[in-house]
């Protein structure tokens, strides 16, 4: 993975060794209450703060931080008021009344679409081989986690049924047993242009910088193929090619974006469970 210059930031005395961690597996530089208003240089930086951890673009002009929030905002509205199992992803995934699958998230990201499954009742795992998105992500959960169970009982157990790991997703798949196989393996690889939205182009500019684009989709979809045991599901932009050629048993098509789903066998009418 080839970084470009990202120094991470600590504003907090808290988050100090989570911070020289970080730093210290990016090979970036490290420092210390840093005034951001008017820095103009590294393009980006990754702070930790009494907020918890972000990416911020520098600059006077420059959009706020990037973080990963499952408490609130878009996601919270989302699953409040997302529409349930009508959504084009739980159809995708084959999510229904008494089938829940337990979901491999081999392109995690910031845990958007595996939190939406797991609000629907998939247990999920995400990985996530970005050093600088995985801490995105490791924060925004831990902060979930922080919120009283009393208080949202309901975040709390969508919460536990997510699980993340930093691990390289080739890799990862190659590993994988017939005895420990997903139901489902879920795919979003970064390409550029995806949609038209502010916050879709903020996070995508940023994630071009530190991450870059997927150029390793074809062969993750190759070895996906061969460890789901119900489905392969690829989250693509609505007019892009397929991934590796390979056409989809069948697709979904929203506004801006489809699903290709790769049957591999009938899920049973009985699967998973809520765990509600």
């Amino acid at each position: 993975m080839n970084i470009n210059e990202l120094w991470v930031v600590c504003q907090s005395p808290d988050f100090s060794e989570a911070a020289q961690a970080l730093a210290e597996r990016l090979g970036q530089p490290l420092k210390f209450d840093i005034d951001l208003t008017d820095l103009q240089a590294p393009e980006f930086v990754v702070v930790f703060d009494h907020h918890g951890v972000s990416l911020q673009q520098t600059g006077r002009k420059a959009p706020g931080p990037i973080r990963t929030e499952f408490a609130e905002g878009a996601v919270d509205h989302r699953r409040k008021f997302g529409g349930g199992k009508s959504q084009m992803i739980a159809k995708a995934v084959g999510v229904k009344a008494g089938v829940y699958p337990n979901v491999l998230d081999a392109t995690a990201g910031l845990g958007k679409d595996a939190f939406v499954l797991a609000t629907l009742g998939c247990t999920v795992q995400l990985l996530e081989r970005s050093p600088v998105v995985h801490a995105l992500l490791h924060d925004g959960l831990d902060r979930a986690r922080s919120q009283s169970p009393f208080d949202d009982p309901e975040l709390a157990g969508i919460i536990a049924r997510m699980e993340l790991l930093a691990v390289d997703s080739q890799n990862y798949l190659e590993q994988i047993t017939d005895e420990n196989r997903p139901d489902v393996i879920y795919l979003d690889p970064m390409f550029p242009d995806r949609q038209k939205s502010a916050d879709v182009k903020k996070e995508m500019a940023a994630f071009h910088h530190v991450v870059g684009k997927d150029e390793d989709a074809d062969s993750l979809l190759e070895k996906a193929l061969g460890k789901a045991n119900y489905r392969v599901v690829v989250k693509r932009p609505r007019k892009a090619p397929f991934i590796a050629n390979k056409t989809p048993s069948y697709q979904l098509e929203g506004k801006s974006s489809r699903y290709d789903i790769y049957t591999l066998k009938k899920m049973p009418e009985q699967l998973g469970s809520r765990g509600l």
